[in-house]
């Protein structure tokens, strides 16, 4: 794994170039919180990314109605009291909207003072269903909620057919107990038992106890919802314990990283990964993006927390451009988005809350040779599933 301190260096480095150079040129600033450090630090780097390689190719065409846009960029430390005093310092810089942050746990206080400031937030990783349920009139969602993921999840098991129990465990936070919710609540709803539903607490780092458990109940589906070492850590110790379902499922986060595919090595071979963007979609323009994501990461493979990213300055480069830079008319200039990006479509619907409409479904990526490849749905399938035999 590349170490994030050197990678957030160079981006940072990058970033200050550009805002150096524009920063005499009547820019329009916009502000992002998002983790440069701290646990979630990965993820920040491949958001830091998106927000990059976006605000090139908006500048590129000439900037928003004239003006070149300058990101203001704030690290949160993967801490909630700091993202909020980051917030309030862009606030204080006038800025027309702020994208952040990364952590569903962080994002939703964020979101909640935003609101109370009267200040726009695009969410563009954030998965927490809550955030935009019951919603707020300032709070505008560009990926998915979590039952996206689970639900796609399930719909593509009982297409597989064959299988009828299932155990959950998931991180004990925000983004965990929303997947353990849905799907405790989906499971039997598509005919499955859910022999054990668990969480765990941040610092666990052997699961074998647990995994064992599991293995006793002979389970036909594993579903986990972890972050980045967590991930690894569980897929090296599925195998070590010998727990073999038929299928062995993680729900986005760190298991849609390209660095779960490096930690895990083979033992992450055959999981089905939930996600909403690959580098295999089907978009116009989707492979451009990836390789200019991948430039920006200096040659690390990018995640879809990089190409939402991406999309959500894109979106709020829209709405300055028809609604200015006041940040009421930002607001009401987002809530007729209407966007066809390399990520996929954008628009917002309030049903509870903003929320991207067109990110509804989710697609189903199973490693393979080392290598997120989508299998579902059928119309986004760039392959077929593998079952090993038991």
């Amino acid at each position: 794994m590349r170490p994030i301190q050197t990678l957030t260096a160079l981006a940072l480095l990058s970033l200050s170039l550009a805002t150096a150079q524009s920063s005499n040129a009547g820019t329009i600033k916009i502000g992002a919180i998002t983790s440069l450090s701290g646990r979630f630090a990965t993820f920040g780097a491949m958001q830091q990314a998106g927000f990059k390689v976006a605000i090139e190719e908006i500048n590129a065409r000439g900037g928003v109605n004239g003006q070149k846009l300058e990101l203001l960029l704030e690290d949160d430390a993967s801490d909630t009291n700091k993202a909020l005093n980051a917030a309030e310092k862009l606030v204080n810089e006038k800025v027309p909207v702020v994208i952040g942050a990364y952590s569903s746990g962080i994002t939703k206080p964020l979101s909640q003072y935003l609101a109370r400031v009267k200040v726009p937030l695009l969410v563009a990783t954030a998965i927490d269903e809550t955030i935009t349920k019951p919603g707020n009139a300032y709070t505008f969602r560009v990926n998915n909620q979590s039952s996206v993921y689970t639900r796609s999840l399930i719909a593509e098991l009982k297409r597989i057919g064959g299988m009828k129990t299932a155990v959950v465990l998931t991180s004990n936070d925000a983004f965990g107990k929303s997947v353990l919710t849905d799907a405790t609540r989906l499971l039997p709803a598509a005919g499955f038992t859910v022999l054990s539903k668990d969480t765990y607490d941040k610092g666990l780092t052997d699961f074998r106890p647990l995994l064992n458990r599991y293995k006793g109940q002979n389970p036909d589906v594993v579903i986990f919802a972890s972050y980045e070492e967590d991930a690894v850590a569980l897929a090296k110790q599925v195998r070590e314990t010998g727990l073999s379902p038929r299928i062995i499922a993680g729900i986005a986060t760190g298991f849609a990283l390209p660095d779960f595919l490096k930690g895990a090595g083979s033992t992450a071979e055959n999981f089905l990964i939930t996600m909403v963007w690959n580098a295999d979609v089907k978009y116009p323009g989707a492979a451009s993006l990836n390789t200019r994501l991948k430039a920006a990461l200096g040659g690390e493979e990018p995640s879809q927390h990089a190409a939402q990213s991406y999309a959500a300055m894109l979106a709020a480069a829209d709405a300055i451009k028809r609604g200015g830079t006041d940040p009421e008319k930002v607001r009401a200039a987002l809530e007729s988005t209407k966007l066809n990006t390399a990520f996929g479509p954008v628009t917002f619907r309030d049903y509870a809350g903003y929320q991207n409409q067109n990110s509804v479904v989710g697609l189903i990526t199973q490693v393979q040779n080392g290598k997120f490849v989508t299998i579902g749905p059928a119309s986004a399938a760039t392959g077929k599933i593998v079952i090993p035999k038991k």
